[in-house]
């Protein structure tokens, strides 16, 4: 059986650009710049973030008009909510359409993650996903070529998330059976 089959995760348990670019996780050369560039980016999980990043999950594609209330709002549903941020440009005060949400327990999220991933709020669809800044080894944002997101028509697609999961490698096994070399 082959090694890559033996190993197969359906998600990401570290953060490996190469991986993450890889449509079954088994590629080992990068097909684009972002990942070129995720690969000799330098990068630290900012530590004044406090918390469980186990607790914590990740909202993304949220519409730019979403505000932090409702976010607390919708989440509140499933549990104390210890912690919620909506993340918004430094400069322009406006959002970058993500919020991270810290729950008192780890029930909460995984109630989080079920009921919530692909619902919408303010008519924009979103996804939920656990917290990888903290929790995934090696793990680059997408400003810097890493991330779980991408746009198929740029060829920039990463996968090991619950949004776009690793699919099982396809091995091809070649037999010479019924080849015969008579003479």
């Amino acid at each position: 059986m082959s090694h890559e089959i033996e190993h197969f995760k359906k998600y990401a348990s570290e953060y490996n650009p190469i991986t993450i670019g890889s449509i079954d996780g088994t590629d080992n050369l990068p097909h684009d710049r972002a990942i070129a560039r995720a690969l000799r980016a330098r990068y630290k999980p900012n530590k004044q973030v406090k918390g469980n990043p186990r607790h914590t999950v990740f909202i993304g594609r949220l519409n730019p008009r979403t505000t932090q209330d409702t976010i607390q709002s919708e989440f509140s549903k499933f549990g104390k909510v210890m912690y919620c941020c909506l993340v918004k440009d430094i400069v322009t005060g406006k959002s970058k359409q993500y919020a991270f949400v810290e729950y008192e327990t780890s029930t909460s999220v995984e109630n989080a993650l079920r009921e919530m991933h692909k619902e919408y709020i303010d008519g924009s669809e979103i996804i939920v996903e656990r917290e990888a800044e903290r929790s995934l080894v090696g793990w680059v944002p997408r400003r810097l070529g890493g991330g779980f997101g991408g746009r198929k028509e740029a060829g920039q697609l990463r996968f090991g998330c619950r949004d776009r999961p690793f699919h099982k490698p396809i091995i091809i096994k070649h037999s010479n059976e019924g080849v015969r070399n008579e003479k």
